[in-house]
């Protein structure tokens, strides 16, 4: 980035967050709001890196009862199996469903841990000030926030599983207690991804300028 480009901030403007209404910082001094949808007004989301680390971190513990723990389990002529997210992909792998394997690991292992990895890496570069690619880094942010909802497939994989399959005696499945802790880890990777302000990276390009 150029030291000398003109920014929003160095023309003293705000953005809303709600409306995207750029506003002079002095109004934002007498009316913290937007003048147009109403919403509170700030130059950068607040005590941003603290909240974000806090959500990671939690979501980093959760993620271990997510994947250890039987996910499904089912009851079928007298006998019960407990599945993982991990052997459920197993499982489809084995009898020749390599489509849904995909879909479920990619969805349900991959992206959540990429999702915290970009995060923390995404953090440590702004506590480490670097100005290392931006343009890279901004792009990982918005890749990180478009695709954290997918995570919830597994998820609705397990509802409609527990939704059709009940049979009686013959079978059926429930959902394990690693459900409640994989939909924690989405949840709160979303809250991460959204309580992170990307312009702390920009910011600290023009500060050291």
């Amino acid at each position: 980035m150029n030291g000398s480009a003109v920014t929003a901030r160095r023309l003293g403007l705000i953005n809303c967050h709600d409306c995207h209404l750029l506003v002079e910082a002095h109004q934002v001094a007498i009316h913290p709001r937007c003048p147009r949808c109403g919403a509170h007004l700030h130059a950068r989301k607040p005590n941003s890196l603290a909240r974000t680390w806090a959500l990671v971190w939690a979501a980093i513990i959760l993620i271990v009862p997510a994947n250890v723990l039987p996910i499904t389990i089912t009851s079928a002529l007298g006998t019960k199996q407990a599945d993982t997210i991990m052997s459920g992909v197993i499982y489809f792998m084995q009898t020749g469903s390599w489509e849904i394997a995909a879909v479920i690991f990619i969805a349900s292992v991959f992206v959540p841990f990429a999702k915290l990895l970009i995060l923390v890496f995404l953090l440590l570069s702004v506590r480490c000030r670097t100005a290392w690619r931006p343009k890279d880094r901004t792009t990982l942010y918005r890749l990180t926030e478009l695709v954290g909802r997918w995570s919830m497939v597994d998820i609705y994989v397990v509802t409609i599983l527990v939704a059709l399959v009940k049979l009686g005696a013959v079978a059926t499945i429930e959902a394990g207690p690693a459900t409640v802790f994989f939909a924690s880890v989405v949840v709160l990777t979303m809250f991460a991804a959204e309580s992170f302000d990307p312009r702390l990276v920009w910011d600290v390009i023009e500060e050291d300028a």
